[in-house]
């Protein structure tokens, strides 16, 4: 570019519309301009080039995004600060609080310390590439790098909606493809043998109603009496109990499908007499030391069960009886199983199982176990013979 052009292109950026100043101390040339912020307020932005018509072509392009209608952030958030903010007025308030606690332990733990350096604005594609490959190449597994891209991106795309960026970097990353462990489910000789085997266990009629019904385990075990109407055979599921935190938390079912009533068939019934004898055979025991908390299943002195030692005795009931170890969670899959061979359509067993979609009965019917899979090659085999 020849002096009188750049000169011109001088002029022309000095009319009202940003100033363009330099060389400074450290070489570099200063352009600089008013935008109005997503805050509604206006802001001097700067950009920088180490020659004049570098620091022209970028306040150029600075000025077109507000032509375009993409006004600048109000407070120059770095990414850290952003996820803060984020989790504390947007997470806290509208997911559930174990979400919160895993997206935060997410937050604190990767992504702060690797990428809450940067300026938001300025995050780029390559920066959260690198990244998340260099999680892979530290040995992190694929799911605990996918859950940090997941998290990233949910904070992005807030960003992107409260137009403190123009686009959401973390979605233009790519990663090796991950699938959670296939579930192999108990048939119902094992689904049997675990019912049998563990009947003099005090968590024998937890185990019944999740077999029975397929319920996950919080929802069990934050099961009320209220809930529980043994004269007109109805269990409402209206709650879980979780471990967030540090503490054992009651909340809202996992989704609104959770909320379901499930009619009371017969092996549940006396299950649940049996659990009622038991719990108040415990407070003939303890008297004014029992506090009642309304729930169906506690420990002796009436306390909430903690989660982890429902695992614990469900182990090792499987591993005195020689039973195949799965984990809780796959009893569910395992009544979902059962329903199939019974031949229930999907639609029934979304509403039985609680699921929020079809489409997720639909993935765990698919699930052909060997016995079926022996069945159907042998009727095609059949067919195919035929003369």
């Amino acid at each position: 570019m020849t002096a009188e052009r750049a000169r011109g292109k001088r002029r022309k950026r000095l009319n009202g519309e940003g100033t363009i100043s330099g060389p400074r101390k450290d070489g570099r040339y200063v352009g600089a301009f008013f935008a109005p912020t997503s805050s509604g307020t206006y802001k001097r932005i700067y950009v920088y080039g180490k020659t004049w018509e570098q620091a022209c072509d970028r306040l150029v392009e600075e000025q077109a995004k507000i032509v375009r209608g993409i006004p600048v952030a109000g407070e120059a958030w770095k990414v850290g600060a952003y996820l803060d903010h984020w989790l504390e007025t947007v997470v806290k308030q509208t997911r559930r609080p174990a979400t919160y606690v895993l997206y935060e332990l997410t937050a604190r733990r990767y992504l702060k310390p690797g990428l809450g350096q940067y300026r938001l604005r300025h995050l780029s594609v390559d920066q959260v590439q690198r990244f998340l490959s260099g999680k892979i190449a530290e040995g992190q597994s694929l799911r605990n790098v996918h859950m940090m891209r997941q998290v990233l991106s949910a904070a992005l795309t807030r960003a992107s909606r409260e137009e403190l960026i123009t686009r959401n970097v973390a979605r233009l990353t790519e990663l090796p493809g991950w699938e959670p462990a296939e579930v192999r489910p108990w048939s119902a000789d094992e689904a049997l043998a675990i019912l049998r085997s563990g009947r003099t266990d005090p968590f024998h009629p937890v185990f019944v109603l999740l077999l029975a019904y397929g319920m996950r385990r919080g929802e069990v075990l934050g099961l009320r009496w209220v809930d529980v109407d043994l004269e007109t055979g109805v269990i409402r599921v209206r709650q879980q109990l979780q471990r967030v935190g540090g503490s054992l938390r009651t909340g809202p079912v996992k989704t609104r499908a959770g909320n379901r009533d499930l009619p009371i068939v017969a092996l549940a019934r006396s299950a649940l007499l049996v659990r009622q004898q038991k719990q108040a055979a415990d407070r003939e025991v303890f008297g004014r030391a029992w506090q009642n908390t309304g729930l169906v299943f506690t420990t002796r002195s009436s306390l909430p069960i903690e989660p982890r030692n429902l695992a614990r005795s469900f182990r090792r009931i499987c591993d005195n009886h020689k039973i195949r170890v799965i984990k809780i969670h796959d009893l569910r899959h395992t009544t979902a199983s059962l329903l199939k061979k019974l031949h229930v359509p999907a639609k029934d067993a979304q509403m039985i199982l609680g699921h929020a979609h079809v489409s997720t009965t639909m993935q765990i019917y698919t699930h052909v176990d060997e016995e079926a899979r022996q069945a159907a090659l042998t009727g095609l085999s059949d067919l195919l013979s035929q003369d």
